[in-house]
C-alpha cells in the first residue's frame, strides 16, 4: 500500500514537473524576422536592434524570447506572403505603411526610423553630377529614370509623380546603375553610406549626388499577422518603454547621426513629393515621432 502511494505520488509529481517545464518552454516568445536579401545586408541593423531591445525591455513582464532571422533570404513580396499565411516562416516584418498593408496586417504605428526613410539621397554615376546640378524641382525629376526594387512601396510614389522607374532585384541595381540602365538609385539617408562602402570596389564609378534631398512622408512600421496579437502587444509595450526611457532615440542616433551630419541634409535642395499611399492613420501630427533636418 505504501509502495503504491509512493508510486502514485511520484507519478503525480513527475506530471506536475513535466507540465511546468512544458508551460515554461511554451512561454518563450519566438520571433522570426525576414533575413536580408543579400549577404551582409546592413540596411536593417537598426530595426533588428529596436526589435531585440523591445523584447529585452519586456523580458521581466513577458518572459524569455528567441529572436532570429528566417532560414532563407526573402525579397519583400515573398516575406509578406509568408507573414500572411497560417503556417508562416516569419511572424514579424517591417515595411513602409500603406492603406492596403494596414488592412492585411496589424501595424504598430510608431515610425521605426522617425520618418528618416522618407528622406532620399540619390546614388548616381560619378560622371553625371552636372546633370543633377540642373535639377531644381519636381518637374525636373520627371526627365530622369530611377532604379528601384521590385514591388517597393515608393515605386507607386514615383509613378504618381510621373518619374519613370526601372524595377529589379535589389542586388542587381548597383550594377544596372553603373551600366546606365537608369539615372539614379534613390536611397534612404541611413542606407546610402553603408551601401557605398559595400559596393566601392565592385562598382567604383558610383557616387553620392551632392545637392539634392527628396522627401515624402513614409512611416516605417512593424507589421504582424492579425492572429499574432500577443506578440504585437509585447512589441508595442517594449516600444512604448523605449520611447519613455530614451532608448528608441538612442538607437536612431547610433545608426543615423553620422549619416545625417555627413550628408549635410539641412543644406541640400529639398524637393517634396506627395505620397498617395499614405494611410490616414499615420501620426503625422505627433512631432516627437518624426525627424526634421536642422531641428
Amino acid at each position: 500500500m505504501h509502495l503504491f502511494l509512493l508510486r502514485t505520488c511520484t507519478t503525480i509529481l513527475l506530471g506536475i514537473w513535466f507540465a511546468t517545464c512544458t508551460e515554461s518552454a511554451s512561454a518563450i516568445t519566438r520571433v522570426t524576422y525576414p533575413a536580408g536579401e543579400t549577404a551582409n545586408d546592413p540596411r536593417y541593423n537598426d530595426v533588428i536592434e529596436i526589435l531585440i531591445t523591445a523584447l529585452e525591455k519586456t523580458r521581466n513582464r513577458n518572459g524569455d524570447y528567441i529572436c532570429q532571422p528566417s532560414a532563407i533570404a526573402m525579397p519583400k513580396k515573398r516575406y509578406l506572403m509568408e507573414l500572411a499565411q497560417n503556417e508562416r516562416r516569419i511572424n514579424i516584418a517591417w515595411s513602409p505603411s500603406t492603406e492596403a498593408l494596414e488592412q492585411e496586417f496589424s501595424p504598430i504605428r510608431i515610425p521605426l526610423r522617425k520618418g528618416l526613410l522618407g528622406y532620399r539621397i540619390l546614388m548616381i554615376r560619378k560622371d553625371q553630377q552636372a546633370k543633377f546640378d540642373r535639377v531644381q524641382n519636381l518637374a525636373d525629376l520627371t526627365g530622369l529614370k530611377f532604379g528601384q526594387g521590385v514591388g517597393w512601396v515608393d515605386n507607386q510614389i514615383y509613378d504618381f509623380h510621373h518619374i519613370p522607374v526601372v524595377q529589379a532585384q535589389y542586388g542587381q541595381l548597383f550594377k544596372m546603375l553603373e551600366a546606365q540602365r537608369f539615372d539614379a538609385f534613390p536611397r534612404g539617408v541611413g542606407e546610402i553610406l553603408g551601401e557605398m562602402e559595400l559596393n566601392r570596389h565592385e562598382h567604383p564609378n558610383l557616387t553620392i549626388e551632392k545637392n539634392l534631398l527628396l522627401y515624402y512622408p513614409f512611416p516605417y512600421y512593424f507589421f504582424f499577422n492579425h492572429q499574432d496579437k500577443e506578440l504585437r502587444e509585447r512589441i508595442t509595450t517594449g516600444l512604448n518603454i523605449m520611447q519613455k526611457d530614451g532608448s528608441l532615440d538612442a538607437i536612431f542616433l547610433k545608426y543615423h547621426k553620422a549619416a545625417i551630419d555627413s550628408l549635410n541634409l539641412k543644406n541640400r535642395r529639398l524637393i517634396r513629393l506627395g505620397n498617395p499611399t499614405l494611410p490616414k492613420s499615420a501620426p503625422l501630427n505627433d512631432a516627437m515621432l518624426w525627424y526634421v533636418p536642422g531641428k
